[in-house]
């Protein structure tokens, strides 16, 4: 059963990662309205906020992608 789980929870994983920026409707603070304050401040370096936000998500999502991958390689689902 854990085989044929791991590739849709590895999907909801990520997707709930790049869905993080939906906390700042309810109220929470998180990376990107973080951003979104540091680069409207007078020193701030503007766009690079977004870009270092943007590198920070997509190595967030890399990692996750490399970890749940070894796990279905270590499961061998197809063998």
């Amino acid at each position: 059963m854990i085989k044929r789980v791991i590739p849709p929870v590895t999907n909801e994983v990520i997707t709930l990662v790049k869905d993080t920026s939906l906390a700042s409707i309810i109220g929470m603070v998180e990376m990107f309205t973080k951003a979104k304050q540091i680069a409207v401040s007078p020193r701030s370096p503007g766009m690079l906020t977004f870009v270092a936000a943007a590198v920070f998500y997509y190595i967030f999502n890399y990692i996750v992608a490399y970890g749940m991958s070894a796990i279905e390689k270590k499961l061998d689902y197809y063998r």
